[in-house]
């Protein structure tokens, strides 16, 4: 007997569940059309039992038959939109972050320049030399 693989056992459950909601839909895709379970695996390639598997949402169907499958009911155009890197949560997500990062830098940056060259024209700015009134006040004027 075959070990099971780690990331079948460890599968998350939204996975196992959107595995069986695919198997289920295809199901019902096969049997909408009126289509036996030997006519369907024969087009797909497989044997009965795991068109079976297939339809149960088994993780274990290998990813070939999982995606010959959607192409029986011209879905298969929908596989290569699943990982495409403008519905990739996760990376936009560091996207925006690496962005407002970025941004916070540069607004640091700039008012560190204005900081700078502020102090550089006080430094450069010719000073008028200040005249001290030397004359003692007179008394009694």
């Amino acid at each position: 007997m075959t070990k099971a693989s780690t990331a079948l056992t460890q599968m998350p459950p939204s996975t196992l569940a959107a595995l069986q909601q695919l198997g289920a839909d295809l199901a019902v895709a096969r049997l909408r059309r009126k289509e036996s379970l030997k006519t369907w695996a024969k087009r797909i390639g497989v044997s009965v039992p795991t068109l079976l598997r297939l339809e149960a949402g088994e993780p274990s169907v290998s990813l070939g038959v999982l995606a010959t499958a959607p192409w029986l009911i011209g879905r298969d155009g929908a596989l290569g939109a699943l990982a495409t890197p403008k519905e990739d949560r996760g990376a936009l997500e560091l996207d925006v972050r690496a962005a407002e990062t970025l941004g916070k830098a540069r607004v640091l940056a700039t008012a560190q320049a204005k900081i700078k060259r502020a102090a550089q024209r006080q430094r450069e700015k010719p000073h008028a030399p200040r005249t001290r009134d030397t004359a003692k006040p007179t008394q009694g004027s």
